[in-house]
């Protein structure tokens, strides 16, 4: 069994660098363009919301909080959530994704309430089918200051506890994180996928760290490629090279062996019995010829 991925976020602000990454204003180069289409909006946003930013300020607004909101404060969470890369492609080929989706959001839904999760897209155009769910922390209640009135003594009056606040500190307490790991594992069971070891040291990355990360691999593997082609450049030079001296090679034999074939004909012409013959021929006719010529004088 595979592992399933449940990683989340404080976003500030109208969160719209992570809204442009979501809904594809802009394409990460870690994505591929060609199947940027199979990526799909999960939740329908309400007429007049163009985007995810839109859909959070939205809720803000119609969510009847009663103070306001600090310039700082956290407005949304960035959830992320798939599973072991071969587990997830396992789904995907078997036409069950659809299905995944579905599961997703009504944990979530059920989870936190369906009126705070106000975006939730599919992405399939990555190495890892992912969804990136958006969630508004709206939580009704007072305000947790045990250890504040411990420390000044002091009480509070407490609040009626349907007040509605935004608070994402209520939602991503240390004990509520390790309890959503839990819940949603068992979730996602049916799908071959199990919570990861409880009290591992691995820790999540934040999205942009590991954008950062990607974009340092990409940048090292493209300098490996450009190192290799100066390597492939200077082999074919040293083959071109080699190739050249091995043809200089080849006619300096092939003229060496020319030569000795022309002196080996010629010492064979002039060193052959045919030739001496004749200049034993040519001798003896000397010599008869000033034979006769003696003969004729006496």
């Amino acid at each position: 069994m595979g592992f399933v991925v449940l990683h989340m976020e404080k976003a500030h602000g109208s969160d719209s660098g992570t809204t442009a990454h979501i809904e594809r204003f802009i394409i990460p180069k870690n994505a591929d363009p060609t199947r940027t289409h199979l990526n799909r909006r999960l939740i329908d946003y309400p007429d007049g919301v163009k985007d995810r930013s839109a859909a959070i300020q939205q809720r803000l607004e119609e969510a009847g909080l009663t103070r306001k909101i600090g310039s700082n404060q956290v407005r949304a969470i960035r959830i992320n959530v798939s599973g072991t890369h071969e587990d997830m492609k396992r789904i995907e080929e078997e036409g069950r994704l659809d299905e995944w989706c579905a599961d997703n959001l009504k944990y979530f839904a059920d989870t936190f309430g369906k009126e705070n999760i106000v975006a939730a897209h599919l992405h399939r155009d990555e190495e890892t089918p992912h969804i990136h769910v958006t969630l508004v922390p709206i939580v009704k209640g007072e305000r947790k200051r045990r250890k504040r009135e411990e420390q000044t003594k002091k009480r509070y009056r407490k609040k009626p506890t349907d007040t509605v606040r935004l608070c994402a500190d209520d939602i991503m307490t240390r004990l509520k994180l390790k309890s959503y790991q839990d819940t949603y594992a068992e979730a996602m069971a049916k799908y071959g996928l199990q919570r990861g070891i409880d009290g591992s040291k691995a820790r999540h990355k934040s999205t942009q760290q590991y954008y950062r990360d990607i974009q340092k691999l990409a940048d090292n593997l493209k300098a490996e490629v450009v190192d290799l082609q100066q390597q492939k450049e200077t082999a074919r030079e040293e083959l071109r090279q080699a190739k050249k001296e091995i043809q200089t090679e080849k006619l300096k034999g092939a003229a060496t062996t020319a030569a000795a074939n022309i002196a080996e004909s010629v010492g064979s012409l002039f060193g052959s019995n045919k030739v001496k013959t004749l200049e034993r021929e040519n001798t003896a006719l000397h010599r008869e010829v000033a034979d006769h010529e003696e003969t004729i004088e006496a």
